[in-house]
C-alpha cells in the first residue's frame, strides 16, 4: 500500500491505459487467442505498467508510439495497397518506412554523439540522445505496424514481426538503444552513446544491406516449426540479452580507450600497427573475393571478413589505450554500467533458455538435443556466467573484465549469426 501512494496520477492514469488497451486487445481477438496466449497478454500488460512505473519516460514513450502505430493502421483501411498510395504511409508510418527512418535517425544520433565526445558540445549529446529516442521511437513504431501489416496479407500468415534476421534485427536496435539511454539518464553520462550507437549502427547497417539484397523486409508466412505462441516470449527475452551484452562490450571498449596502459617501445606499436594494417586489408579481401576462393563458404565469407576485421580493430584497441582518456565519463562509471548491463542480459537469457528448452521439449520431443544452436548458446551462458562470478566473488575489476566483455560480443556473434551460416541442425531455418 505504501508503494501505492507514493505513485503519481499519471502514474495511475498510465496503468489505467494499458488496462484499457489490454481489455480492448482481448475483447476483439479473444476468439484467436488460445489460454497461453491470452495469458502472454495479461503478463505483457503487467510487464508494461511495471515498465512504466520503474522507468518514467516510459509512460509517455510507449503511449506515443502506440497512438502513432495506430493513426497508421486506420490509414490502410483494411488494404495493404494502400501502403503505397497514402502519402503518410509510403513515406513515414508504413513498417518499412519506419525502418528507413530508424536507419537514418541512429546514423545522425551516432555522428553527433561522436561530435558532442570530440567537441566536449552537451549541446550535440542533447540532440544525440533527442535522435536516439526518436530512432528507437520508430522502430517500435514499425513493430506494431509491422504486426498488422502481416495479419492485412491474411489471418494465416500474421504474427509478431520477430521471426527472421531482418525482424529481429530491428528488435536488437530497439532494445539496446532503450537499454543504453535508460543508463545514460540513470547515470548522466551521455558521452557513452558514442560507443553503444556504434554497435546499433553495425546492426543498422546490417538491416539495410539484409532488406536491400535479400529483399527480406518482405512479410512471409511463418514456416511450421515457428508457429507457435513459445516464439512471442522467447525471442524478446533472448534479445534482451543479446542487447544488455552489446551494450557492456562497447562500453568495454570505452573502458580501455579510458585508461591508459603502460606504453610500448616505438618499434613494436609501429610493427603491431603494420599487423593491424595487414589485417584490415585481408579482411577486406576477404569480403570482396572471400565466396569466389571459398564456394563453400558462401555468405558466411562475410562473417569470416567481420572477425578479422574484429582482431585488427582489438589489436587497434590496445595500441591505443587510455587515447580518450579525457574525454570519456569515469571509468568506474563505464566499469559500473556494463557489470549492470551483463547482470540483467544474463538474467533475460538464462530466462530465454530456459523457454527454449521448453518449446524444444513441445516442438522436438526433448529438452536439449546439443543442436549447434543450443550448444552455442550454452556458451554464451557460461561465459557471462564466469564474467559475473569473476567480478562479484573474486572481486576482480578493470582491463581483463573489459577485454572479456569485449571478445564476449564476437561469441555472442557467432552464436547468433554465425552457427546459422556454418552449422546445420535444428535452427536451420534462420540461415542467411
Amino acid at each position: 500500500m505504501q508503494a501505492l501512494k507514493q505513485r503519481s496520477p499519471l502514474d495511475f492514469a498510465f496503468a489505467l491505459l494499458v488496462i484499457f488497451a489490454g481489455f480492448t486487445a482481448f475483447s476483439r481477438y479473444r476468439e484467436f487467442m488460445d489460454y497461453y496466449e491470452q495469458g502472454i497478454l495479461i503478463g505483457s500488460a503487467a510487464g508494461i505498467i511495471w515498465l512504466g512505473w520503474f522507468w518514467r519516460p516510459m509512460r509517455v514513450f510507449l503511449p506515443a508510439c502506440a497512438a502513432i502505430a495506430i493513426g497508421a493502421m486506420a490509414l490502410y483501411q483494411g488494404d495493404l495497397a494502400r501502403g503505397q498510395a497514402v502519402f503518410w504511409l509510403k513515406y513515414l508510418l508504413s513498417s518499412q518506412s519506419a525502418v528507413m527512418w530508424m536507419c537514418v535517425l541512429f546514423f545522425l544520433a551516432t555522428a553527433l554523439y561522436w561530435l558532442g565526445l570530440l567537441r566536449r558540445s552537451n549541446t550535440a549529446l542533447s540532440i544525440a540522445s533527442g535522435l536516439a529516442w526518436a530512432a528507437a521511437g520508430a522502430a517500435l513504431i514499425s513493430k506494431l505496424v509491422r504486426w498488422y501489416e502481416s495479419y492485412l496479407i491474411g489471418s494465416d500468415v500474421g504474427h509478431i514481426p520477430v521471426s527472421n534476421l531482418y525482424e529481429v534485427f530491428v528488435l536488437f536496435c530497439l532494445i539496446t538503444a532503450l537499454m543504453y539511454l535508460y543508463y545514460e539518464a540513470k547515470f548522466q553520462a551521455r558521452a557513452m552513446g558514442a560507443f553503444v550507437l556504434l554497435v546499433i549502427s553495425a546492426a543498422v547497417c546490417f538491416i539495410l544491406w539484409y532488406s536491400f539484397d535479400r529483399q527480406a523486409h518482405e512479410i512471409q508466412p511463418l514456416i511450421p516449426a515457428l508457429q507457435s505462441w513459445w516464439m512471442k516470449i522467447h525471442v524478446p527475452a533472448n534479445f534482451i540479452g543479446y542487447g544488455a551484452f552489446a551494450l557492456s562490450a562497447m562500453l568495454g571498449m570505452a573502458w580501455l580507450l579510458a585508461v591508459p596502459a603502460p606504453t610500448l617501445p616505438g618499434g613494436n606499436r609501429v610493427a603491431l600497427y603494420g599487423v593491424a594494417t595487414l589485417l584490415i586489408a585481408a579482411g577486406i579481401t576477404f569480403q570482396l573475393k572471400g565466396a569466389e576462393w571459398f564456394p563453400k563458404l558462401g555468405a558466411g565469407s562475410g562473417l569470416v571478413a567481420l572477425f578479422i576485421l574484429a582482431v585488427a580493430g582489438m589489436l587497434l584497441l590496445a595500441l591505443n589505450r587510455g587515447l580518450l582518456a579525457s574525454f570519456l565519463p569515469k571509468p568506474e562509471t563505464l566499469d559500473e554500467v556494463a557489470y549492470k548491463a551483463i547482470a540483467v542480459g544474463f538474467l533475460f537469457f538464462t530466462i530465454a533458455t530456459i523457454l527454449g528448452a521448453m518449446w524444444a521439449a513441445e516442438a522436438w520431443g526433448g529438452y536439449w538435443s546439443w543442436d549447434p544452436k543450443e550448444t552455442w548458446a550454452l556458451i554464451v551462458w557460461l561465459n557471462y556466467a564466469a564474467w559475473l562470478h569473476v567480478r562479484l566473488v573474486k572481486g576482480w575489476r578493470g582491463t581483463v573484465l573489459a577485454w572479456w566483455s569485449v571478445v564476449g560480443l564476437l561469441v555472442t556473434t557467432f552464436a547468433f549469426i554465425g552457427v546459422n551460416m556454418f552449422l546445420s541442425g535444428l535452427h536451420s531455418y534462420g540461415s542467411l
